[in-house]
């Protein structure tokens, strides 16, 4: 059969391969939009303020970590609450309202790798869907090709996007900060007070190490 030449020949391969990756993309965005981002519980406290001046030891000692005026535990440093999720988040980085959860401590590197996954995904069917047009100046060309146009042009909108997306996230990771921190650096008390215009920064190999591995 020509299912079995096709095969044969190869030619079934990258599709096989293109789905694996659209499923693998939508099992990422369901683990990260479910998991815990990192979440502050109150019986944590007293561990999770212990360990803050071994990590940062460039903070000064006047800037005291305070407690949640809404949720009323002491946050850790680089925690946040989020009014969305109603929760004090650890290295709280931002609400996406995409996955409809918070990015933080613990799927911040699932998030990273979504992102990953998605743009490789959207630029195959970006090429796939060029390469099924062919341009001709007439109306029946357009009446016949519209949907495969305007679907192209939605794919190039979405990759820019998760292209820009990942490229800013990438660039934060690397220099050990979050979007929360790098938008909001003259309202918090750490990074504020500190004599470092960024506290954390330990290079951008030991970054990348730390926050992947």
């Amino acid at each position: 059969s020509d299912l079995q030449k096709q095969e044969e020949r190869g030619e079934l391969l990258q599709p096989l391969i293109f789905v694996l990756l659209v499923l693998c993309s939508v099992l990422l965005y369901f683990k990260v939009s479910l998991m815990d981002p990192g979440f502050v519980k109150p019986e944590e406290e007293e561990g999770e303020n212990k360990g803050q001046g071994v990590v940062i030891p460039q903070i000064p000692g006047d800037v005291k970590l305070r407690r949640c005026g809404y949720c009323l535990v002491k946050q850790p440093m680089r925690a946040k609450h989020c009014q969305l999720c109603q929760h004090c988040v650890r290295r709280y980085d931002h609400h996406c309202p995409w996955l409809e959860n918070c990015v933080g401590e613990r799927n911040h590197s699932l998030f990273i790798v979504y992102l990953s996954v998605q743009l490789v995904v959207l630029l195959w069917g970006a090429h796939v869907a060029w390469s099924g047009l062919y341009f001709e100046q007439s109306w029946e060309w357009l009446q016949h090709n519209i949907f495969l146009l305007m679907s192209f042009l939605l794919i190039l909108i979405f990759t820019i996007v998760v292209l820009l997306l990942l490229v800013s996230q990438l660039y934060l990771i690397s220099c050990n900060t979050t979007t929360w921190e790098f938008m909001s650096s003259h309202r918090i008390s750490y990074l504020r007070h500190s004599e470092l215009e960024n506290p954390f920064d330990q290079g951008i190999i030991l970054n990348l190490w730390r926050f992947f591995c």
